[in-house]
């Protein structure tokens, strides 16, 4: 054999490598609901989830994220809130809202994130539930950080889950401003961060979001009803809401070797004891 088809050959075999590599690759499309809920409405914003939804999934969305507090239009951090009012609008995560949720992402074979407030055991939780394209529970996550919200039981727990799509974890709003939140559920192994919000956005929200996922070599997902950003591990935008209309906001996520790398490979946890200490 000729040294010119041993190149050809040698070629041909890591291109094979290179395409088989790149299949295994997971890439999908995640779609950030940049959409106004009517507050106490929750007819109306399951009739906005599902238009957006079907809209996102069409134009080829994997998964869909709506901002905090979406179903309810987030009223849980009225400060005159009327607690009888606000238990009897909170659901469980079964219930019957929940279950058209549940529905939905059934129907159109999708991982779905809705925020909403969860009754649980007598108390309500700011949550956001991840329905999977089967339509069961695939994560359930209550914010931890809950500022001013009158009536809402703060969780205690950052779950990282395993999805077709990768490793994901969820920051709802305030949790993202602490950056041991974003790092903890890095070193649980998520790929991806969904942060659904409806506070705080704008130039210094964009740069933080951006710093989340560089310092931790993951991509975000941030969610609120006037801005979605999509970043990826090296801190890059590579989606964004535009104009001043609801709309749902597509970006792909390839979790390739970016993942995971950045300044987060440099740490020195032995010596990182006094962030217990309180301040």
């Amino acid at each position: 054999m000729s040294v010119k088809a041993i190149l050809v050959k040698v070629w041909l075999s890591l291109l094979i490598l290179a395409a088989a590599a790149l299949a295994q690759t997971p890439r999908f499309v995640v779609a950030g609901l940049r959409v106004m809920p009517d507050r106490w409405d929750k007819e109306a914003n399951l009739r906005k989830l599902d238009t957006f939804t079907r809209e996102a999934a069409a134009r080829g969305a994997n998964a869909v994220i709506t901002p905090e507090g979406f179903l309810d239009g987030y009223v849980g951090n009225d400060r005159d809130l009327d607690k009888k009012r606000y238990f009897d609008t909170a659901e469980p995560v079964d219930g019957p809202s929940l279950r058209r949720v549940r529905d939905l992402a059934r129907e159109l074979k999708i991982h779905l994130a809705v925020g909403f407030p969860e009754l649980r055991g007598g108390q309500v939780f700011n949550t956001v539930a991840i329905f999977g394209p089967d339509g069961a529970l695939v994560s359930r996550y209550s914010k931890t950080h809950c500022g001013g919200e009158p009536h809402n039981t703060e969780g205690t727990e950052f779950p990282v889950v395993s999805t077709p799509l990768g490793r994901w974890g969820t920051l709802i709003c305030l949790d993202r401003q602490l950056p041991e939140t974003a790092r903890i559920l890095a070193i649980k192994g998520a790929q991806l961060i969904l942060v659904p919000s409806y506070g705080m956005y704008g130039e210094m929200n964009d740069a933080m979001m951006r710093t989340r996922a560089y310092e931790n070599g993951v991509y975000v997902a941030f969610v609120h009803p006037k801005r979605v950003l999509i970043v990826d591990p090296k801190g890059t935008v590579i989606a964004s809401d535009r104009g001043d209309k609801d709309q749902a906001v597509l970006g792909e996520i390839t979790l390739d070797s970016r993942v995971g790398r950045g300044p987060i490979g440099a740490r020195r946890p032995g010596i990182y004891g006094e962030l217990l200490k309180a301040r």
